[in-house]
């Protein structure tokens, strides 16, 4: 029997730019592109290598773009890492698993280095396939926190919790990771959105890859440690963003999140230095009567536009700046 399972793409709708900042964030799955993993039982435990695994290239060129878009170690080292992690689990758990193999193949369609959490979604449809496969239970509030520390722990990747809580509860969900809780449970709280109450969004992911997410955060998270008072209220703010936007879904107030959402990216760009190729993306956007905002880290926007007019508008406009435009589908 092949298990066969799948994890989305994400993107940021409102709230922090970080979530390893304790704020409030607004997130949504956005189900065009994917990571699937395959797996069946075999005498021995085996990673099937993708084309972006191997170390054959056509030419110094094609190693070039290769590692641009894939970077220098393909999927193997999250399969490994995601692997252990799951094993670690059910040690700690006492959770004895039977003496059983397979061969385990994995697949993504979700853009690289465009903020859309393309890792996170290889190790989240990972441990569902395992978990099916021993037939070992994992509390969904808890297993973001597996797939986030297979990334942090063992392979030195920058990361938080949003990314992880959208890709394992998928549709639209509103986190709020308050500290104390984080500290004392190792989760913070989860509330999912009915996406039907979203309004007409849009997303656009720049073609020419972006900048890495863990370098864009560094500066921001050394000056949150030391207390800066600016990043501290800018973040408090953009958590509020999150706040104020769940509120103005549940109460029918959709058109609200135009405002918000604009005002959260311009409050990011007090305390990050935001690409001028990425502000562009966001003007052009802006420019058509849609709102703008990162999605993530960069290379990706969000925002909400009018109509079918206004959504042409953005397709042209955008793809003169390397974009792609597409609708989310999250349900």
């Amino acid at each position: 029997m092949i298990i066969e399972t799948r994890a989305y793409a994400r993107a940021g709708l409102l709230g922090n730019p970080s979530d390893g900042f304790y704020g409030k964030t607004i997130s949504i799955s956005v189900r065009n592109f994917g990571a699937s993993i395959s797996l069946y039982e075999s005498p021995e435990l085996h990673i099937e290598a993708q084309p972006q695994d191997l170390s054959t290239f056509r030419s110094i060129f094609h190693l070039r773009d290769t590692v641009s878009m894939l970077g220098y170690n393909g999927g193997i080292p999250l399969i490994k890492a995601g692997i252990k992690k799951f094993g670690d689990y059910c040690e700690e758990q006492g959770i004895r698993l039977p003496n059983r193999n397979f061969t385990v193949r994995y697949r993504s369609s979700i853009p690289r280095q465009v903020g859309m959490s393309g890792s996170s979604a290889i190790v989240v449809a990972l441990f569902r396939a395992l978990m099916q496969f021993y037939k070992v239970e994992i509390p969904l509030e808890i297993l973001p926190q597996l797939v986030m520390v297979t990334e942090t722990e063992e392979l030195g990747i920058t990361a938080g919790l949003q990314d992880r809580v959208i890709q394992c509860y998928e549709g639209c969900v509103y986190m709020d990771f308050d500290k104390q809780m984080i500290l004392e449970k190792g989760h913070g709280k989860y509330e999912r959105i009915n996406p039907e109450l979203l309004p007409k969004l849009y997303v656009a992911y720049n073609t020419n890859l972006s900048k890495v997410s863990g370098k864009v955060h560094s500066d921001v998270r050394t000056r949150y440690d030391r207390g800066e008072e600016l990043v501290m209220d800018v973040l408090g703010q953009i958590a509020q963003k999150a706040e104020d936007g769940k509120k103005a879904l549940m109460e029918g107030r959709s058109d609200d999140l135009h405002q918000l959402m604009n005002e959260n990216f311009d409050l990011r760009c007090k305390i990050y230095n935001v690409p001028e190729s990425n502000k562009k993306l966001i003007n052009a956007a802006r420019a058509c009567g849609a709102s703008a905002k990162f999605a993530g880290s960069g290379g990706t926007i969000i925002g909400i536009y009018r109509d079918d007019d206004m959504l042409n508008q953005l397709f042209v406009e955008l793809k003169k700046y390397n974009a792609r435009v597409i609708k989310p589908f999250v349900v």
